[in-house]
């Protein structure tokens, strides 16, 4: 896979139908290469509309979005359901492609599912839920996996375990990750977009951020700073 993979988005202006307030003007931005980037901002601000803009669910909007490099897109999102009746394996067996089957014993370990693995979906927690449909998702063939709170509700041990182990073998593919955790994503992400209000100029600005991985040393205070800069931000 190409190391230039460029999601550019030019002047996006839009407004949801029946409403007179816009809640993008010519907002421009870019997220280039593969690893972890975020997307953070208040609630309401508009972060799942874009979410769907970059995955053409949503296209009635002006301006432009371009992926160079960038060919299938996901998005997966919080509380995300799968048929209730079908257990986690039989579930995660039926809709992974072929070429990736192998790959299905270690991701399941690595998000601590073995204890309910035979479980059905519907028996499971809400963070139990949301890790399963996360490995439904990294088990399917992408380029940009728009990660909308999938990992809510997941205790923090886990959760920095999932995220070094996505870093580690999906190295080369690209993740947006959402969330309203701002020491999250300064530690665990190379870019953070930042979505301000509507009425801001601009209403993005792009953060670097710590982009912390297995076998990287991390700085408290570097990571205090990133963390205060994004509050800053808006």
């Amino acid at each position: 896979m190409s190391k230039n993979m460029l999601l550019d988005c030019r002047d996006i202006s839009f407004t949801y139908p029946g409403s007179n307030t816009e809640v993008f003007k010519n907002m421009s931005y870019r997220l280039a290469g593969p690893g972890f980037h975020a997307l953070f901002g208040p609630s309401g601000v508009g972060k799942t509309t874009l979410a769907k803009m970059m995955t053409g669910d949503i296209n009635n909007f002006g301006g432009e979005i371009s992926k160079s490099d960038i060919g299938r897109v996901l998005y997966t999102y919080n509380l995300e359901r799968i048929p209730g009746w079908s257990t986690v394996r039989e579930h995660l067996e039926t809709t992974t492609p072929a070429s990736n089957k192998a790959k299905i014993d270690d991701l399941v370990a690595t998000f601590g599912m073995q204890t309910y693995i035979n479980s059905r979906f519907s028996q499971l927690s809400l963070g139990q839920q949301n890790r399963t449909n996360l490995v439904r998702y990294l088990l399917q063939d992408f380029d940009l996996l728009i990660m909308d709170e999938s990992l809510a509700n997941v205790d923090e041990v886990t959760k920095e375990n999932i995220i070094l182990k996505m870093k580690t073998t999906f190295s080369d593919r690209c993740f947006l990750y959402i969330s309203h955790n701002v020491a999250e994503v300064a530690k665990f992400c190379k870019q953070i977009l930042v979505l301000r209000g509507r009425h801001k100029s601009p209403q993005t600005l792009s953060i670097l951020g710590q982009d912390h991985s297995r076998g990287k040393g991390l700085d408290k205070k570097n990571l205090e700073q990133t963390m205060l800069e994004i509050v800053n931000a808006f």
